[in-house]
C-alpha cells in the first residue's frame, strides 16, 4: 500500500553495498521491521488500540508536532483521547501534509477545508499513512504514553517549541488566544 509504505521503515543504520537490489534492500527493511515489533511492543499498541502501522502514522504526527522528547507523551495522549471519542484529530501537520506545504507557518481556514484523506480537520481517525518517518523515540513515547485527560494543545506563546495542554475548550481557547496574540505581535502570517 502506497499511504502506509514509510511505516514499514524503523528508522536505523543499515548497512548495503552500492550494488545491492531494491528487491534486497526492501526483504532488509521487512525482516528489520519484522525484528522490531516484538511481542512487547504489538502488546503495547494493542493496549491503545492501535496496530503496530497505526503507531507509526501517529508518531509521525507526534514527531511534527513537537521535537520535545519530554512532550511527546502528552501529544500522543491528546490523539489517544480524541480517537476514543471519536472527535476529529485536527492535526495541523497533516494538513501541511495533505496541502503539500510544512513551510506553512499558520495553518489557516483555507487550509483545514482542502480536501483529502490526510486532512484531519475534514476526516476523523488517523489518516491512511504516516506523514514522515518518525524516530524510535517518538514511537516509543506513543507506545509508553501516559494516560492524560488532555483534549487539546496548543503551541506556548513564548516560540519556545513547548505547548499548553488543555482537558476543556474553554482552557484550549485562552491558550490559543495567546498564541495567535503572539503570532499576530511578531507578524507571523
Amino acid at each position: 500500500d502506497t499511504n502506509t509504505a514509510m511505516a514499514a521503515i524503523i528508522p536505523d543504520t543499515y548497512e548495503l553495498s552500492w550494488n545491492t537490489t531494491a528487491d534486497k534492500v526492501y526483504t532488509r527493511l521487512a525482516e528489520y521491521y519484522k525484528k522490531y515489533w516484538t511481542a512487547e511492543r504489538t502488546a503495547l499498541a494493542d493496549s491503545l488500540g492501535l496496530t503496530p502501522t497505526e503507531v507509526i502514522i501517529l508518531a509521525s504526527i507526534v514527531e511534527e508536532e513537537t521535537n520535545k522528547d519530554d512532550e511527546k507523551s502528552n501529544v500522543a495522549s491528546v490523539y489517544l483521547n480524541r480517537i476514543k471519542k471519536n472527535m476529529p484529530l485536527q492535526a495541523d501537520p497533516t494538513v501541511k501534509f495533505a496541502v503539500g506545504d510544512f513551510a506553512i507557518k499558520r495553518v489557516l481556514k483555507v487550509h483545514t477545508e482542502y480536501d483529502s484523506p490526510y486532512n484531519t480537520y475534514m476526516y476523523a481517525g488517523l489518516p491512511p499513512g504516516p506523514i514522515n518517518t518518525p524516530s524510535k523515540a517518538t514511537i516509543n513515547a506513543v507506545l509508553h504514553t501516559e494516560p492524560t485527560d488532555y483534549l487539546y494543545f496548543c503551541a506556548k506563546e513564548d516560540f519556545s517549541g513547548y505547548h499548553n495542554f488543555a482537558s476543556n475548550y474553554n482552557e484550549h481557547m485562552k491558550n490559543a488566544r495567546a498564541y495567535q496574540k503572539a503570532l499576530n505581535e511578531a507578524g507571523i502570517k
